[in-house]
């Protein structure tokens, strides 16, 4: 898996390691403010918070890829 995520470009790379991450403290908080409201239904808390923050981690992982691909191609010599 880690051979995989290697050979994804970096706007890629960052978008799916943000996704990931931010998607799991997502779905930890859902379950713990599920557990807290109501617990009978705190797998649909988990999905309702946990979704939007990996979509959230997606794209700020992506914008960060593309500012560091940006970043590189940029501080690298041409010539």
């Amino acid at each position: 898996m880690v051979d995989a995520l290697r050979a994804l470009p970096t706007p890629a790379r960052h978008a799916v390691t943000g996704a990931v991450v931010v998607g799991l403290l997502g779905a930890l908080v859902g379950l713990v403010l599920g557990l807290v409201a109501y617990p009978p239904t705190a797998w649909f808390a988990v999905l309702e918070v946990g979704v939007p923050a990996c979509l959230l981690g997606f794209v700020g992982g992506l914008v960060t890829g593309l500012l560091a691909r940006a970043s590189s191609s940029r501080a690298a010599p041409t010539g």
